[in-house]
């Protein structure tokens, strides 16, 4: 039987039963792992899941660099942080990620671990200075311009991997092809949330299918509902209340918080991901829980008030077609072209 090896049209969307579970951390999965003479890059490294996500890779050996778009607030909360180096870089603007990349490239370094992890949510409608909605522009496009131009280096690693975090909101929506930036449809928010993420997802399919033969592999993951983030801090109360989070005083209902992640349980994902040897022969594929999710065919039942019911990953955002689609779009969007060979 000939072994499977792309996650096109989710073919590898299987638990593998790893041993980790919702309540892991990153002390758990990071046993036994020595990341000593390897280097890792961390969007958005300096606060919530990004931040314990650097400190773990640190603490086993790794050296990280962050790139941040506030470096006054990366340098405040990264301090003390051993082996960590800091450098501006916004992803909604182009040239700051040439020039991050262009100085990575510099160093002539292999990079064994990209974690593409910033990211913006629910903001109101903003667009970048090409005209590009936000979310799609930070959560999605930057990584994928950045991923590209440190393609040289990741493939010098001989064992690389690339980790976009993505969320269950891609259940929110698929991508639209024909007006990704709301250039003709109203806005809204959740919606353009949900499409950047399900671009997370279609760029990890794809990515995966390009880079392996090159000793890289990619992964998506949902890091789960986590508490201690800022990720939703542009959010209006009436979003959450409508979301059954939110009492209606605009405060986070206690049973809510009782059943949402710490940022250790958060970023377990993220540092499994890059870090676990049990994904060794398996790429591509959308994680949850420190394991690989399973297919949503609609036999999930999901509630908002309920975060561990928000799981699975939906097939249109790891379809075949719409993976390689994508690929073609964010390069003409960007005007990177991304050959990975």
């Amino acid at each position: 039987m000939e072994q499977i090896k792309d996650n096109y049209n989710g073919a590898l969307q299987k638990p593998l039963d790893s041993g980790f579970g919702t309540q892991s951390t990153t002390t758990d999965v990071i046993k036994g792992i020595n990341l000593s003479g390897k280097t890792a890059i961390v969007t958005g490294g300096y606060a919530g899941i990004g931040l314990k996500t650097v400190r773990t890779l640190v603490s086993a050996g790794a050296k990280v660099i962050v790139p941040a778009r506030d470096y006054n607030k990366a340098a405040k909360n990264l301090e003390g942080v051993p082996n960590v180096t800091i450098k501006v870089m916004d992803l909604m603007d182009p040239a700051s990620i040439d020039s991050f990349a262009v100085g990575f490239l510099k160093t002539a370094a292999p990079l064994n671990l990209l974690i593409n992890n910033a990211g913006i949510m629910w903001v109101p409608l903003q667009r970048d200075a090409r005209g590009y909605e936000s979310q799609l522009a930070t959560n999605h496009l930057g990584h994928f311009q950045l991923t590209a131009l440190l393609w040289p280096a990741l493939k010098k690693a001989h064992g690389a991997r690339v980790i976009n975090v993505s969320s269950y909101g891609h259940q929110i929506s698929p991508f639209d092809f024909d007006d990704p930036n709301f250039l003709h449809r109203d806005y809204e928010t959740l919606t353009a949330y949900g499409q950047s993420k399900t671009a997370n997802n279609l760029f990890t399919v794809e990515l995966d299918h390009r880079a392996k033969d090159f000793g890289v592999r990619s992964y998506a993951l949902h890091p789960g509902s986590v508490n201690g983030t800022d990720l939703g801090r542009a959010a209006s109360v009436e979003l959450f209340q409508q979301m059954g989070m939110f009492d209606a005083d605009g405060n986070i209902l206690p049973e809510v918080a009782a059943r949402l992640k710490t940022v250790e349980q958060g970023a377990a994902t993220s540092v499994w991901c890059a870090t676990s040897p049990q994904l060794d022969n398996i790429g591509g594929v959308y994680c949850e829980n420190a394991d690989v999710a399973n297919l949503d065919l609609g036999d999930i039942e999901h509630k908002y008030d309920e975060p561990l019911t928000l799981r699975g990953v939906k097939p249109y955002s790891v379809d075949a077609e719409s993976a390689q689609k994508l690929w073609t779009l964010s390069e003409e969007m960007t005007g990177v072209k991304f050959a990975a060979n």
